[in-house]
């Protein structure tokens, strides 16, 4: 079911109620902490499994990786404790960490590094960057118990911002096999337990290396999904807070509540229609084209995320290096939209399945993207779907239109340079222009190069590229740390406090 505005407002207007709940008014404990999420993810192993909410949870909590990327983006070492760059680009040796063990007791060596990143290259693999950084890889050398050498075949000046990344976070062999379930890592929290459909809860790793530093013990995860459920939880005190707050039609209500702080930041996101390219007509690009022509992006900026966004024209967000502004290339045009459908022999009103996942952004958005295409001659019938029902059939390569937001930073390789990916886009001349790219060390190159990638997913018009989202952080005052910007989804529950309580 879609929340629409009216819902949300009849919620609020039973405000006092909510201020009876007895948790409203009762003070947080100022050890533990429940966040709410939109989704739940599917397993815990983000080297595995490609929902950014995994990262949500586990990242820098439980599992860390050589390097972190902090709340501006900027990469710092976190297993590694340095590295240095060979002359060609093509060799990264890392001095890791000494001292360091898993939750479990094994310990953190080089070897742990070796077996991570060569599971992640493996035949098989489903680790989802691995065409952007593992194929690329050509060996991992261990020189030393604490000191081991990537190898490989083309310089990546990207690579220390792809090591804090969640797909390389480092795994024991003792426990890999069941990092989906029970994940153990080196961080600073070990996973409690997991009831499905409800919450996860973490609990403090008392033999981290840093363990004095962590103020909450106890971290609770739930998952919320419906956006009116969200505010009231809030308004509840059920959760303290919500770090990619989606129901963005309560955020005036929720300013003007002195409980609340309300913060709003950036993300990498690029919020798309895609388009699957396998199917006809959908493979005609006039057609797709006159999809682009048909969406009013600032229009659905408003409506489906109260204005809180940038309108995109292709695969990068405004925070991406490289970032070009295409949001020119196709401008909203219903006429241009019918001409192209006329040229390339469509018959309207052409019926079209619209699959939305559940979050707000999709469903909400979903509505409005349905009711520009419907003025283009384009019957677009809304399927409403759960997260897993998302992954196992658009994600499979089973749709015609569905709209997501792509987190990832730089993630144009693995979703374009892949003929398999889910929407099927099939182009020699880009997979050209990202090997060029992946070869050459160049900066004033590379720049020219990230441009030519925009321009040529812009020119075939290989999806419906809409808004780049903000990150709204919704949270109990007190609670500090939480991030209000997100270069990547996570949460870092080490940096994660209260407050201490005001002294009258």
């Amino acid at each position: 079911m879609t929340t629409d505005r009216r819902t949300v407002n009849a919620l609020l207007a039973g405000l006092p109620l909510a201020l009876a709940h007895p948790l409203a008014a009762a003070q947080p404990r100022r050890d533990s902490v429940v966040l709410g999420m939109v989704l739940e993810p599917p397993g815990l192993d983000p080297t595995a499994g490609a929902a950014a909410a995994i990262g949500e949870i586990v990242h820098y909590n439980i599992l860390e990786g050589l390097t972190k990327i902090g709340v501006e983006g900027a990469v710092t070492p976190l297993l590694a404790e340095n590295w240095t760059v060979a002359p060609d680009g093509k060799t990264y040796t890392f001095a890791l960490r000494k001292g360091v063990t898993f939750s479990d007791g094994s310990a953190f060596d080089a070897q742990a590094v070796k077996f991570s990143f060569e599971r992640a290259k493996a035949p098989g693999s489903t680790n989802k960057a691995r065409k952007t950084v593992f194929d690329n890889l050509s060996s991992v050398v261990v020189l030393e118990p604490h000191i081991v050498s990537l190898v490989f075949d083309q310089p990546d000046a990207t690579l220390p911002f792809r090591l804090g990344e969640n797909t390389a976070v480092i795994l024991h062999p003792n426990s890999a096999a069941q990092a989906a379930t029970r994940p153990v890592g080196t961080g600073p929290y070990r996973l409690d337990s997991w009831s499905r459909g409800s919450a996860v809860s973490l609990v403090k790793w008392d033999g981290w290396r840093d363990a004095a530093r962590v103020r909450i013990r106890k971290a609770t995860f739930r998952f919320i999904n419906d956006p009116a459920a969200q505010v009231a939880a809030l308004l509840a005190g059920d959760i303290d807070g919500m770090p990619r707050f989606a129901a963005l039609q309560a955020l005036a209500q929720l300013r003007s509540d002195k409980r609340f702080g309300v913060e709003v930041g950036s993300t990498a996101g690029k919020g798309i229609m895609a388009i699957n390219n396998r199917r006809k007509p959908l493979d005609d690009l006039r057609v797709r084209r006159a999809l682009a022509h048909a969406i009013d992006r600032q229009a659905f900026i408003t409506g489906a995320q109260e204005g809180l966004g940038r309108p995109i024209g292709s695969h990068f967000a405004p925070t991406d290096m490289g970032y070009l502004d295409l949001t020119r290339r196709y401008p909203y045009d219903p006429d241009k939209a019918r001409a192209l459908l006329r040229d390339a022999g469509v018959a309207t009103p052409l019926q079209l399945t619209l699959t939305l996942p559940p979050p707000p952004y999709a469903r909400k958005g979903g509505e409005i993207v349905a009711a520009m295409l419907a003025k283009v001659g384009i019957n677009a019938r809304i399927e409403n779907v759960e997260w897993a029902q998302w992954l196992a059939g658009p994600f499979k390569g089973q749709f015609d239109l569905t709209i997501v937001n792509h987190v990832e930073p730089l993630d144009y390789a693995t979703a374009y340079a892949d003929p398999n990916y889910y929407f099927g886009y099939d182009s020699a001349l880009f997979r050209g222009l990202v090997a060029t790219l992946a070869a050459t060390s160049n900066r004033t190159e590379k720049a020219r190069l990230w441009r030519d990638i925009q321009r040529q997913l812009a020119e075939d018009a290989v999806n419906v590229f809409i808004w780049n989202p903000a990150q709204v952080a919704v949270y109990r005052r007190g609670l500090r740390g939480l991030w209000s910007s997100s270069p990547i989804f996570a949460n870092d529950l080490a940096a994660v406090s209260w407050a201490p309580p005001a002294t009258s």
